[in-house]
C-alpha cells in the first residue's frame, strides 16, 4: 500500500517529514480521518517542523474538540510555516464547517499578539485572516486590523487588514445583516 514499508498511521505522521513522501502521506491520513487523529494529535509534536506543519494542515480538515487546544498552541511554534499552518486551520471554516470554530476568548489574543509583532510576514498575513473573524464582534480586532492597514512593513498585510476594515470587501460581505 502506497509503496511504504510502514503504513501505520505513525509512520504516516512521519513521512510528512519526507519531501518525496509527504504528499501520499498527507492524502492517506486525510483519507483515514478519525482513525488517525491520535496520531496526528500526537505529531504536533515532533521534532520536524515539517511533520508539525503537516498535522497542522491536516487539523485543517479533521480537527475537532479534543485538537482544538493542541492546534491554539501551535501558533507559537518557532517555525514559521507551522505558525502560517495552525493560524490558517484556526481561520479557516470552509473545510470543516461551524462545528469546531473556536470563540475569541481562545484565539484572538494570539492572532493580535502575532499581528502586531511576529516576524514573518506571512504569519502576521494569517493573523489578519483570523483576527478579521471577530472585527464586527470585538473592538480589539477592528484596532489591531486597522492598525496594519496603516502601519505593517508588509504592503500585503496592509492591503489585506484593509479588506477586514470598514470599506474593505470582506469587512462589507461580512457585516451582519438587519433582521426584517
Amino acid at each position: 500500500m502506497l509503496g511504504f514499508v510502514r503504513t501505520d498511521n505513525e509512520a504516516l505522521v512521519a513521512y510528512l517529514g519526507d519531501p518525496q513522501r509527504t504528499v501520499a502521506a498527507y492524502w492517506e491520513l486525510l483519507r483515514r480521518k478519525d482513525g488517525a487523529l491520535e496520531a496526528i494529535r500526537d505529531g504536533l509534536s515532533h521534532r520536524n517542523a515539517a511533520v508539525r506543519e503537516g498535522c497542522c494542515r491536516l487539523l485543517d480538515h479533521l480537527v475537532d474538540t479534543g485538537s482544538m487546544e493542541r492546534l491554539i498552541t501551535m501558533v507559537e511554534d518557532p517555525d514559521a510555516r507551522v505558525r502560517i499552518a495552525a493560524f490558517h486551520a484556526l481561520a479557516c471554516d470552509r473545510c470543516k464547517g461551524d462545528t469546531c470554530a473556536p470563540g475569541a476568548d481562545r484565539v484572538l489574543a494570539p492572532a493580535l499578539d502575532h499581528l502586531a509583532g511576529d516576524p514573518d510576514p506571512q504569519v502576521r498575513l494569517r493573523a489578519v485572516e483570523l483576527a478579521g473573524k471577530f472585527v464586527h464582534t470585538d473592538a480589539r480586532a477592528l484596532a489591531a486590523l486597522e492598525a496594519a492597514r496603516t502601519e505593517d512593513p508588509s504592503p500585503a498585510v496592509r492591503k489585506k487588514a484593509g479588506w477586514y476594515t470598514p470599506g474593505g470587501t470582506i469587512h462589507r460581505r461580512t457585516a451582519p445583516r438587519p433582521l426584517r
